[in-house]
């Protein structure tokens, strides 16, 4: 794919969000924001009984890259165990951007990830903790 591709696919993520909006009875809900430039998103996951994600949803609002990628990763995660999200890193937003990034923008990219994650810490230690 050519980086116009992308930049396309970036753009139609960002203005039209897949998986936008809040879950009922979410198992997993966080949110966080980037001081920096203000991208805000809460993600929100629901798991079946084996651990896996049967559905996840995001909110937010900022940047085109924060929110495509917020909305690409609903989808990257469907059918995905906890450890296998643990084990995303930056290589894998930028595989699903698909363009090179600066490092400001880099953190814009990174930030639905972080977000992600940081609640699947928090959902395994309240787990722990019961």
């Amino acid at each position: 794919m050519s980086s116009d591709l992308y930049r396309e696919q970036i753009l139609d993520h960002y203005r039209h969000p897949r998986n936008y909006g809040t879950l009922e009875d979410a198992d997993i809900s966080h949110e966080d924001h980037n001081p920096l430039c203000g991208d805000q998103v809460r993600f929100e996951v629901r798991l079946d009984d084996g651990g896996r994600v049967v559905q996840a949803a995001f909110t937010g609002r900022g940047c085109a890259i924060s929110q495509a990628t917020a909305s690409m990763l609903t989808e990257a995660v469907q059918g995905k165990t906890l450890d296998d999200i643990k084990a995303m890193d930056q290589q894998t937003v930028l595989g699903l951007l698909g363009i090179s990034l600066s490092p400001v923008r880099l953190k814009c990219a990174l930030l639905p990830l972080k977000v992600l994650q940081a609640g699947i810490y928090r959902y395994e230690s309240d787990k722990a903790g019961r």
